[in-house]
């Protein structure tokens, strides 16, 4: 946990900036659905169980144990290239979507292996990377030395499942 601490503190050594964004809150009003109206539009609605386990893409908060949690399909990557995305992620009930600061990392990440994928600003992916979410701030400080990477998705790593996107800021 120092170790974790002392890291968050290195402010510091990151030379680029950048701004992590979650999706917007637009599911509010599926958590009023029947478990067959979900049903029918490809959802699910969860009682979390264990923490961490539902990590939330709109708050960028792990779920609570005993929380109600949506599990959808989520368009992540639009874009008119072979790297267009999608797939399932978690929405907690009642949250307000995160607005992080710059170069803020959200504490659901540190505890995950993470894969980073970077793109150019054509939504062409251009590098891949898997890591300990304990070292995100220095690899996307690495990945933004590269002038032509302008974001990164990062996904959890061993379901690939869709977290959130990290923007250079300019």
């Amino acid at each position: 946990m120092e170790e974790l601490k002392n890291y968050m503190q290195t402010e510091a050594s990151v030379r680029m900036k950048f701004i992590i964004s979650a999706i917007e809150n637009n599911y509010e009003h599926f958590f009023k659905l029947t478990e067959d109206e979900l049903s029918a539009s490809g959802m699910v609605k969860i009682t979390v169980d264990n923490k961490p386990g539902y990590p939330c893409r709109v708050s960028l908060k792990d779920a609570e144990i005993g929380e109600e949690v949506l599990l959808l399909t989520y368009q992540h990557h639009k874009t008119k290239t072979p790297y267009q995305s999608s797939g399932p992620i978690f929405v907690r009930k009642n949250v307000k979507t995160a607005q992080l600061k710059t170069n803020e990392i959200p504490m659901m990440l540190f505890h995950r292996l993470l894969s980073l994928r970077v793109y150019d600003v054509k939504g062409m992916m251009i590098a891949a990377k898997t890591v300990d979410g304990k070292h995100l701030k220095k690899e996307i400080d690495l990945i933004f030395e590269n002038e032509t990477a302008n974001y990164i998705h990062i996904h959890n790593s061993s379901p690939g499942c869709y977290n959130c996107q990290v923007n250079r800021v300019q």
